[in-house]
C-alpha cells in the first residue's frame, strides 16, 4: 500500500513543479515546447557511436534545472525507470559490434561506443522531456499543441491519458486495500488470482472513468479543449527560442569539445 500510495504521491510531483513562478516557468509554453523539439531533433540526429560530441546537450538541462528550481531527485527517480529499458536495447550491442577501436593504448570494441551513445542520447530525450512538463504542466502543453493545430482528439487523448492513469491507481490502491483486508497476514496477491483481479480493476476504471465523462458533459464538454488564458509572446520567448536554437545548431555542426580543447592547448602554447 505504501508504494502504490508513493507512486500517486509522485505523480503530482510534477505538476506541483509546474505551478512556480521562475523565468523558465513564464516562458510561453509554445516556445518551450518548440525549444524542446528541437533539441530532441539535434540529439537523435547524431550517428551511433558518437559520444564526445553529446556532452555540450548538457548544458541545456542543467541550465533550466537551476533557473527552473527543479530539484534533481525527482527527475533522476524517473529517468532511472527508463534505464532497464535502454540498458536491454543496447547491452549486446559489444557482442554484435566486434570491431575494435584504439583508446589510450587499449582496445575496446566499437559497440561499447554505440552502448555509451544510446545511454547519453536517452538520459537526454528524458531528462528534457521531464523538465517540459515540470516548467510547463500537461495543461498549458495541450494548449501549446492546440496552437500549433494539432488535432483536438489526439490532444484530448493525451490530456485524458495523462489524467486517467492517476484514475486507475486510486482504483488499484482500493482494491488491494480491500484484498489485504479479506486476506490478512498475507503478502500480496495470489497468483491464483491475478486474472480476476485484473478484470475488475479494468471495470472499475471503466465505470469511474465514465462517471467522470459524465461529470464532464454536465459541466458543458463538448469535444473541444479550452485552453484558458494563454499569454501572448513576447521578445523575450522569441529571443529564448532562437538563441537556444541557434546554439543547439552550432552544437551539431561543430565539434565544441575538440574546438575547446584545440583553444586550451593554443592558449598554453602562448
Amino acid at each position: 500500500m505504501a508504494t502504490i500510495k508513493n507512486v500517486l504521491f509522485n505523480m503530482g510531483v510534477l505538476d506541483d513543479l509546474a505551478m512556480k513562478e521562475t523565468s523558465i516557468h513564464r516562458i510561453h509554453p509554445l516556445i518551450k515546447l518548440l525549444t524542446t523539439v528541437v533539441y530532441l531533433t539535434v540529439v537523435v540526429s547524431f550517428g551511433k557511436n558518437e559520444i564526445s560530441n553529446l556532452l555540450p546537450f548538457f548544458l541545456y538541462p542543467v541550465l533550466i534545472m537551476v533557473f527552473a528550481e527543479i530539484p534533481v531527485v525527482p527527475i533522476l527517480n524517473r529517468m532511472v525507470l527508463v534505464t532497464p529499458f535502454i540498458i536491454g536495447i543496447g547491452i549486446l550491442n559489444p557482442f554484435f559490434e566486434v570491431q575494435t577501436v584504439v583508446v589510450f593504448g587499449t582496445s575496446i570494441s566499437q559497440g561499447w561506443f554505440t552502448f555509451v551513445s544510446l545511454l547519453l542520447k536517452s538520459a537526454l530525450t528524458v531528462a528534457v522531456s521531464l523538465m517540459l512538463i515540470a516548467t510547463t504542466g500537461m495543461n498549458q502543453l495541450a494548449a501549446a499543441l492546440r496552437m500549433l493545430k494539432v488535432p483536438k482528439i489526439f490532444v484530448l487523448q493525451l490530456l485524458l491519458t495523462y489524467r486517467y492513469i492517476s484514475v486507475l491507481i486510486e482504483e488499484l490502491s482500493r482494491m488491494v486495500r480491500a484484498y489485504s483486508l479479506r486476506a490478512p497476514g498475507q503478502k500480496g496477491i495470489h497468483p491464483r488470482v491475478w486474472g480476476s483481479f485484473v478484470g475488475q480493476l479494468l471495470l472499475r476504471t471503466y465505470d469511474r472513468g465514465s462517471r467522470v465523462y459524465e461529470s464532464m458533459n454536465a459541466r458543458g464538454f463538448s469535444g473541444e479543449y479550452h485552453r484558458g488564458n494563454i499569454s501572448k509572446l513576447k521578445g523575450k520567448d522569441i529571443a529564448y527560442f532562437l538563441s537556444w536554437s541557434l546554439l543547439f545548431m552550432l552544437a551539431r555542426l561543430y565539434d565544441l569539445p575538440l574546438l575547446i580543447e584545440a583553444l586550451i592547448f593554443s592558449m598554453g602554447g602562448e
